[in-house]
């Protein structure tokens, strides 16, 4: 989860962006630049095998060092024609600068966006896409990944960002119920991980939330994905 996503100048998401995400990350220790660009071309060669062509990939950023505490590094981004797929970056200690990692990092869902030429939303919320704003579409998102592993909303703590979350939701919106939208963004988060709470208690405790009610998350051994 990520609440620094790109926003429009309403505040909303730009195309691109989501609070939650499937991160595809490689933080690895290296010992010298050749590793570093040996890592590097191994992810050109995987992008290549997912269909992007070396043709349309380019490298671009700045090799100026920056500083953040005790950790410089410098960051490099990777683009599929005019779309950025993500970054890699090389970090080393500033007192002991042999002491070097890469992390190279992007989002399944921005690889799929690129790789599909799919509109965003569409590709995101298929056919619930024009159901509702894109805000509310993103917070239960967000909220149905949340609430399936048992983090019940709660005015501190991890609960404190699930509040926060479904609190976004346009309750207009949500008029008719949750229920259909929770259904298709819980089979897809199942493919991740599995949750510990069922679909239908998602549904009933986001739901509640969004009128003001409290509600217990009872947890299942084998929380069903069945329709």
């Amino acid at each position: 989860m990520r609440f620094t996503g790109q926003r429009d100048t309403a505040g909303a998401l730009c195309e691109g962006f989501l609070t939650s995400f499937v991160n595809i990350s490689r933080v690895q220790p290296v010992q010298n630049l050749d590793a570093y660009g040996s890592i590097l071309d191994g992810w050109l060669s995987v992008l290549s095998q997912l269909g992007f062509h070396c043709r349309h990939l380019s490298i671009y950023g700045s090799l100026t060092t920056w500083r953040r505490r005790q950790v410089e590094g410098v960051t490099l981004r990777l683009r599929h024609l005019d779309l950025t797929l993500g970054d890699i970056v090389l970090l080393w200690n500033v007192e002991s600068p042999e002491h070097m990692a890469v992390d190279l990092g992007t989002g399944l869902e921005r690889l799929a966006w690129a790789r599909t030429q799919l509109g965003w939303h569409d590709l995101i919320y298929g056919r619930f896409a024009q159901a509702a704003p894109a805000e509310t579409l993103d917070a239960i998102r967000t909220a149905t990944l949340l609430l399936s592993h048992g983090i019940t909303p709660a005015a501190r703590g991890a609960g404190g960002i699930t509040r926060r979350v479904v609190g976004s939701i346009d309750p207009a919106a949500a008029r008719l119920g949750v229920s259909a939208v929770v259904r298709e963004l819980y089979d897809y988060w199942s493919l991740f991980g599995t949750p510990t709470v069922s679909w239908a208690s998602v549904t009933a405790a986001m739901e509640a939330e969004l009128h003001g009610q409290s509600r217990h998350l009872p947890r299942v051994g084998n929380a069903s994905t069945r329709r």
